[in-house]
């Protein structure tokens, strides 16, 4: 039977569990927001969730047409950008970015679309040879509340656009509203080239021009606050189709 859908691959977080009341569950458990997902059926893609199986992600790529890396409350291991230091801040879930890093190395090398969402941008700009930033407030003591005290669902500050970029072409427009989320940032973007900036200058979006659709918003676009947002994920999906 022929799908109408292109099957979109979304990485899920994780979390070990606990004793009763303290966790969800007493054991290992996979978890994502609900709105990840409904975002990506609503722009006429076919979501699935992707386990923390390292070793299986070119069968996982065998099975999808584009992939989304999500975020999530940890960081990237500063060893896989060079760093011989590591920020008291960060903290790890080695298992799921193996995994993710895997799925973004693989899709790259089909020429996959590929969408990294926040800490999903971060991993993105690691796997185009950049690093970075481990703590906003320690290395840019001057810039805005990247780690914004309203709700998600709310807009924190402005997303500047490059007009030249595929970002631009996606959103029409050179400017958007999201929210902010992270204590780190992309300092360096490898190969890849910055598309998106706060007005404080921390980087806010990146792209590999070398490959048909490789993004990364370091915003949620998944909360639908900006019109930009709807029509990043109706171009990913669109991009899966082709």
């Amino acid at each position: 039977m022929k799908r109408t859908r292109p099957v979109i691959g979304v990485t899920l977080d994780s979390e070990e569990g606990g004793p009763k009341g303290s966790a969800y569950s007493l054991y290992p458990w996979y978890a994502l927001r609900q709105n990840y997902m409904s975002s990506l059926a609503e722009a006429g893609g076919l979501p699935v969730a992707l386990p923390h199986e390292a070793a299986l992600a070119p069968d996982m790529l065998d099975a999808i047409d584009a992939l989304v890396v999500t975020g999530g409350a940890f960081d990237v291991d500063p060893a896989l950008y060079g760093d011989d230091t590591t920020h008291d801040t960060v903290t790890l879930k080695q298992g799921r970015t193996a995994t993710e890093l895997a799925l973004i190395r693989g899709a790259m090398a089909r020429k996959m679309p590929v969408l990294g969402i926040c800490g999903g941008q971060q991993l993105l700009a690691v796997a185009l040879g950049g690093a970075l930033i481990q703590h906003i407030p320690d290395s840019l003591p001057h810039a805005l509340p990247h780690e914004q005290p309203n709700p998600r669902h709310e807009a924190s500050h402005a997303a500047i656009i490059q007009p030249d970029s595929l970002l631009f072409r996606i959103v029409g427009g050179d400017r958007m509203q999201v929210n902010s989320s992270h204590h780190q940032a992309v300092r360096d973007p490898g190969r890849g080239v910055v598309n998106a900036t706060a007005p404080d200058g921390v980087i806010e979006g990146i792209e590999d021009p070398s490959l048909p659709f490789c993004l990364g918003v370091q915003w949620h676009p998944e909360f639908t606050i900006d019109s930009g947002d709807r029509r990043l994920f109706a171009a990913l999906v669109g991009a899966a189709r082709a």
